[in-house]
């Protein structure tokens, strides 16, 4: 624990109400390294192995983050534009999607395609229960098997016509990289972001063959008297809208490389880091990263949940500055994004 730019994060942290109930690695980092990390409970309770700074945690919907990475990097490459039509990428019966959603939508959220997890719903959950209750989790390994899942489903919304959250969107384009590079979409981030970047602890690993120190997912409910793991809770290994496993140190090497061109050409970057699409406020969202306004400062950001998950990674642009919380309980008992904003940016 140190102190650098005057900040106190020993400070935040303890005045974070939830503080004592945190399981996870909380950490901040600079151009010249950790600043300040905070690891709380065990990535095994049976086993009492504890969480450390370098256990890797599943990140469900951040993986999205890497999945634009991915697209943007095809745009880069000259084998996809963002006006191009999904309909005349993939070689699948798309149902009821509409057929003039283009990439740019599925990467800003705007297609308004049906959503296979509607996060918009208020029943999300347990959505998302009966979902699996018809396509159990052990069979999710391809890309493929999501499609009977979304082409039934209506639009939601014109394309273009708002934001709406969509998993399906980043579904669709898994299976646009895959046709595009012929290889599958965990082998394409895997070599084009994961092993260029030496990413140690970050992979698409399945929930049934976890490497070593990485921590177990928990769900606690009043169903049981101990928590329970999420193995049958998350699809078995995980697909371009959720479900890579990363660590902090991680993070901090993707977000510096990230801002370095050491994925994205300058000009590929300006615009996955551009406003695309308003949110509301000071929220925006690139081409598959939030933003957020905040003064002469932006922060961009990724974050993610599920049974047994929640996630949140971002950016101070302005300090340099990557703030990460990675927990292995679906109760995100760590300092919110905003709490975070204002006490750095303030």
């Amino acid at each position: 624990m140190q102190k650098r730019r005057n900040i106190d994060f020993t400070k935040l942290w303890n005045n974070h109400k939830d503080a004592d109930e945190f399981l996870g690695v909380f950490a901040v980092s600079d151009e010249n390294g950790m600043i300040f990390e905070k690891c709380g409970g065990f990535r095994n309770i049976n086993e009492k192995l504890p969480n450390n700074i370098d256990s890797a945690f599943g990140i469900a919907s951040g993986t999205k983050l890497f999945t634009g990475l991915a697209v943007c990097k095809l745009i880069d490459e000259k084998k996809l534009t963002l006006s191009d039509l999904v309909c005349d990428l993939l070689p699948y019966d798309l149902g009821k999607v509409d057929r003039r959603v283009t990439v740019h939508h599925l990467l800003t959220h705007s297609s308004g395609i049906g959503d296979y997890i509607d996060e918009e719903s208020s029943y999300c959950d347990e959505q998302l229960t009966m979902l699996y209750s018809q396509y159990p989790v052990y069979l999710w390994e391809r890309l493929e098997y999501y499609l009977p899942m979304i082409t039934v489903l209506p639009p939601k919304f014109m394309p273009g016509e708002r934001f709406g959250y969509s998993n399906a969107g980043f579904v669709l384009l898994g299976l646009v990289i895959e046709s595009v590079s012929g290889i599958s979409y965990q082998q394409y981030v895997s070599d084009s972001i994961i092993s260029p970047l030496a990413l140690k602890r970050t992979g698409f690993y399945r929930t049934d063959s976890l490497p070593f120190n990485t921590a177990l997912g928990y769900i606690c409910d009043a169903d049981s008297p101990m928590p329970r793991t999420n193995i049958f809770s998350i699809p078995i290994i995980g697909g371009s809208d959720g479900g890579l496993y990363t660590c902090a140190g991680d993070l901090d090497i993707l977000w510096r490389s990230v801002y370095a061109c050491k994925i994205l050409s300058a000009d590929m970057l300006e615009q996955f880091l551009d406003k695309q699409i308003s949110r509301g406020g000071s929220k925006s969202y690139g081409l598959g990263v939030y933003r957020c306004d905040h003064g002469d400062n932006t922060i961009y950001y990724a974050v993610g949940g599920d049974f047994g998950v929640s996630f949140m990674t971002a950016y101070f642009a302005k300090q340099k500055i990557v703030v990460s919380a990675l927990s292995n309980t679906d109760i995100s008992a760590y300092p919110s994004l905003d709490s975070v904003i204002s006490y750095i940016d303030d």
